[in-house]
């Protein structure tokens, strides 16, 4: 299952050549080569800031488009302005109010999210190359989850955002790797950092990452993991990685990552 765009929505990549556009709709003035905190997105922690001004850049990516709706599909517009293309018989009364529900939440996120390109993931595959929110799709009578942004390389999933604001991949079945953005983006930066200051990395995977002792070692909570974990030990850092493992129904894909060798700044930052 790979990821797809709506049609309703044009999102458009970075420029290969020249000056990136200003960031639309914050300072309007700040390159996205030169980020600043006040691009930022609001409420992001302590570790996630630093991270996205050193290797992050922001994009103005997203604009509506006039396209008219085909045979068998209806316009649905939220409150914010984000209109999306809906395929099929236009939605009964209940259902009509979780896809305005989710065109909102989608709204919500472009305007916070929109146009971020981070570093990529160490597993994932990297994960979405640039957030950037498109329409929502149904998913079961629960409710309409929407795209997180395109993969970087062809996937047998693709990212999206839960109808509770999880931040999840979408493979056999929904997993929610996240409770939310913030956890995903926050993991990358401890990510980054571990990698940075520890003295040996060791990669574990398929049953012996079920057979770690994790009993000396304390859940992270920034990370707000769902599927996903990271826990703090003595002098280590361990991240299990359970999303494609679960998603994909393949135990073999199961790993664990263990930063060893850190002091107090390797394993708390500042």
């Amino acid at each position: 299952m790979t990821q797809g765009r709506a049609s309703g929505c044009l999102c458009a990549s970075p420029p290969l050549a020249g000056q990136p556009k200003p960031i639309a709709g914050r300072t309007g003035k700040t390159p996205a080569a030169d980020l600043t905190v006040n691009a930022f997105p609001d409420g992001s922690t302590r570790s996630g800031e630093p991270m996205a001004q050193c290797d992050g850049a922001q994009w103005s990516a997203c604009e509506e488009v006039g396209a008219e709706p085909s045979p068998g599909s209806s316009t649905m517009t939220s409150d914010r302005g984000f209109a999306c293309l809906v395929r099929g018989s236009p939605p009964r009364t209940a259902s009509a109010g979780n896809i305005t529900s989710s065109i909102d939440r989608a709204a919500a996120f472009q305007d916070r999210w929109g146009g971020l390109a981070l570093p990529p993931a160490p597993f994932y595959e990297g994960g979405p190359r640039i957030l950037q929110a498109d329409c929502p799709e149904r998913m079961s009578e629960d409710g309409w989850p929407f795209p997180a942004g395109n993969c970087r390389v062809s996937m047998a999933y693709g990212f999206r955002i839960g109808p509770d604001g999880a931040f999840g991949i979408d493979a056999f079945r929904w997993v929610p790797l996240h409770a939310n953005t913030d956890g995903w983006v926050e993991s990358l930066a401890l990510a980054a950092h571990a990698r940075r200051w520890a003295r040996t990395v060791t990669r574990i995977k398929g049953k012996a990452v079920e057979s770690m002792d994790l009993g000396g070692f304390e859940p992270v909570p920034e990370v707000q993991g769902v599927t996903d974990t990271w826990w703090r030990g003595g002098d280590s850092l361990i991240v299990v990685y359970r999303g494609e493992a679960v998603g994909l129904e393949a135990p073999q894909c199961l790993e664990a990552h263990i930063y060893g060798g850190l002091d107090e700044w390797g394993l708390h930052g500042g």
